[in-house]
Order: C-alpha cells, then sequence, then structure tokens
C-alpha cells in the first residue's frame, strides 16, 4: 500500500468538513419561511455557490492527487482553491489553509516521467 501525502490529506479533510458544514449552513438557510428572509437567502446562496462548486472540484482533484500519487492533481487542486478564494473572498479563511497545503504538496513530491 503506497503511503499518502499527509500534506493532501490534512487539506482533503479540512475541505470535506468544510463542504459538510456548508451544507447544513445553506440548507438550513434556505428553508425559511418569511418572503423577504427567503429572498434573501436565495440571493446569498447563489452569490456562494460558485465558490462552493469550485471547492468541491477542488476536493476532487485533492483525492486524485493524493491515492495516484501525481503531482499535477496537487498543483491543480493548489489553484482551484484559490479561485475558490477569489471567487467569494469573504469566506477566504475557509480555503487558504487547504491552499497552501496543496502547494506544499506538490512542491515536495517528486516529479515522475
Amino acid at each position: 500500500m503506497k503511503k499518502w501525502n499527509k500534506c493532501l490529506l490534512a487539506a482533503l479533510i479540512i475541505a470535506l468538513l468544510y463542504l459538510v458544514y456548508s451544507l447544513f449552513y445553506w440548507g438550513q438557510a434556505a428553508g425559511v419561511e418569511d418572503g423577504a428572509q427567503a429572498l434573501g437567502a436565495s440571493i446569498a446562496t447563489v452569490m456562494v455557490m460558485p465558490h462552493l462548486v469550485c471547492t468541491l472540484i477542488a476536493a476532487i482533484f485533492n483525492v486524485l492527487g493524493m491515492l495516484l500519487n501525481r503531482r499535477a492533481f496537487a498543483l491543480t487542486a493548489g489553484i482551484l482553491y484559490a479561485v475558490a478564494m477569489v471567487l467569494f473572498p469573504m469566506y477566504f479563511f475557509f480555503v487558504v489553509v487547504e491552499m497552501i497545503l496543496c502547494f506544499i504538496a506538490f512542491a515536495r513530491m517528486k516529479t515522475s516521467v
């Protein structure tokens, strides 16, 4: 059995925890009854959705980089975490650690030719 990259594993765990938290938080926000609150929750959900989708795709590349031990997937995950950070800057602190860990993992991985 191959050893998994610890940085990628830590980034994946943090990302999955954040995605589960977001699922519950935004799912609860969408269940409001008042018309004005429902409108506000809908607008907020539409604003944060690109960030969450990009974070999910980054987590998928994170898994691929960890399981297949490929530098390109680790780099792609790091870049996608950075893009997710730019897409919704108010939540940058949820993805900045994952981004840094993916770039560290990329730098530490050996090139495979």
